[in-house]
């Protein structure tokens, strides 16, 4: 396997054309998979979805994976195994900082799938570094930190892909299009289920962190806090200190389908409150049971609860769509609506991929806006982010979506960003 090299296959061209070299290559030199034309490619974060994402990667051919980075030892070396196992050499490089796979020249993009609360650092950093980025959701760990990475994204002129996955899925794009079309009649509410699941474990005994494992980078911007398992790799989504729970796991799926199918997807609501239900004691303290309301400016209301089944609901005058999330099915007030044609396909919520990795593969290239841009994905997010304040203050909130402000709600403003641990900084 060849590597793609640091000079452009465009720069080579002018360079062999001014020095009256042929420009006749051979065939092997000349398609989309040239070694020039691959996209490189770096994985930040091979935990679950890291090593998902890398997987689909491998098996593209106008791809090259070049390095992988992971502060847990074992799951890098693991990573670049599989790396070098699918390629039949050992090249791929392997990394504890992030940083120090930024600064190659010969990656083009990454990949950042570590916990939340790495999200807008690292990809700011990328932005900054001249990368194209597919993050994975939710988009950022804080609303100021969302608003910070999309604006680094669009200064620097990257590409960027949110995880949102289910946008480029059949059944999530078509219920988007019902109700956005008008074939449900004017909509009126959004209702989002969320997995009721309580997440609650006892206080764990302090334990000596693993040989290989750099905690203290893990740990990054959050607050110190002493090592147990419990803590850390799939079990970070159960403490504030580094997400918001269901609501920001499947609460960023479900959500931004909300967003998108109404229109909302670059905006937030204007107003929100509910009620949540957190662990009385134990380590693990995000809320497992909640009751959302909202309010759109257009008057559209959103209700969000941990209910079964998961999925969105979208209701209108004159019918109704729920889509599961991740199942993919999809039920209506009558079967004609789910046979629908949306004439033309007028709002174009996909495009010729049809696959929401392709999507932001094709639209590198392009320079095209993917499906799930960057700002798309913080509005999402932050959306996530209002609901847990909302149920963290216990009282009713009024939101600019414009000025991304609470008014006249100074303690509310304050939890849309956080402290951050020296010497990590958003500057």
């Amino acid at each position: 396997m060849k590597f793609r090299t640091d000079v452009s296959r465009r720069n080579f061209l002018k360079t062999a054309a001014f020095a009256g070299f042929p420009l006749l290559l051979p065939a092997r030199l000349r398609g989309a998979d040239a070694p020039s034309n691959r996209i490189g490619l770096g994985v930040i974060g091979t935990g679950g979805r890291g090593t998902t994402d890398m997987q689909s990667s491998l098996i593209l051919s106008d791809v090259q994976l070049l390095a992988v980075c992971d502060v847990d030892r074992s799951r890098r070396d693991l990573a670049k195994a599989r790396v070098d196992q699918q390629y039949g050499n050992t090249a791929c490089a392997a990394y504890n900082d992030f940083r120090e796979l930024l600064a190659r020249p010969d990656i083009d993009a990454v990949l950042v799938c570590t916990p939340e609360n790495w999200h807008s650092l690292i990809t700011i950093a990328a932005a900054k570094a001249g990368k194209d980025i597919y993050c994975e959701k939710p988009f950022a760990p804080t609303i100021a930190e969302g608003r910070a990475a999309a604006e680094a994204v669009r200064r620097h002129g990257r590409i960027l892909q949110t995880g949102s996955q289910e946008r480029s899925r059949p059944g999530g794009r078509f219920a988007c299009e019902l109700a956005r079309s008008g074939a449900l009649g004017r909509l009126h509410t959004i209702r989002v289920n969320l997995p009721a699941i309580q997440h609650e474990i006892p206080l764990q005994p302090t334990e000596p962190v693993p040989e290989g494992f750099d905690y203290n980078f893990w740990l990054g911007p959050a607050p110190w806090a002493p090592y147990t398992p419990k803590r850390c790799h799939g079990n970070f989504r159960w403490l504030l200190d580094y997400s918001d729970g269901e609501l920001t796991d499947r609460g960023c799926h479900v959500g931004d389908l909300a967003q998108y199918g109404s229109g909302m997807d670059r905006t937030g609501p204007v107003a929100i409150e509910g009620r949540g239900v957190f662990p009385a004691e134990g380590l693990w303290n995000t809320a497992y049971d909640y009751e959302i309301h909202a309010r759109y400016a257009n008057g559209v209301k959103l209700e969000i609860a941990s209910v079964e089944p998961r999925g969105v609901k979208f209701e209108g005058d004159e019918g109704w769509v729920f889509y599961h999330v991740h199942s993919g099915e999809l039920e209506a007030s009558s079967k004609s609506l789910l046979s629908l044609k949306v004439p033309g396909n007028p709002l174009h919520l996909t495009d010729q991929t049809n696959d929401h990795f392709q999507n932001w593969l094709h639209c590198i290239r392009s320079r095209r806006e993917p499906v799930a841009p960057a700002e798309c994905g913080h509005r999402s997010s932050s959306l996530c982010h209002l609901a847990n304040i909302a149920i963290q203050l216990k009282r009713p909130l009024r939101w600019d979506p414009a000025a991304e402000r609470f008014l006249d709600d100074a303690g509310a403003n304050a939890m849309t960003g956080r402290a951050m641990r020296a010497p990590w900084t958003l500057v």
